[in-house]
């Protein structure tokens, strides 16, 4: 079983995934949080910065049409 999870870790990522949409959830327009989150878990796992993430996760964000 290679691709075991760490799942504490997944635990703590997600926290910190929650903590950072909150900013961006208080400002932005009606969205779908799950894209958000999903676009900051990739940026994360792929080894940039919170600061970084939360702009990614805004950038791609700012791609998606309207929701709601």
């Amino acid at each position: 079983m290679d691709d075991i999870v760490d799942v504490a870790g997944l635990a703590e990522l997600l926290h910190e995934t929650g903590e950072r949409h909150h900013p961006y959830e208080q400002s932005a327009p009606p969205h779908a949080w799950w894209n958000w989150y999903a676009a900051y878990l990739d940026a994360r796992l792929r080894g940039r910065t919170p600061d970084q993430a939360s702009d990614d996760a805004a950038a791609y964000m700012a791609r998606l049409p309207p929701a709601g």
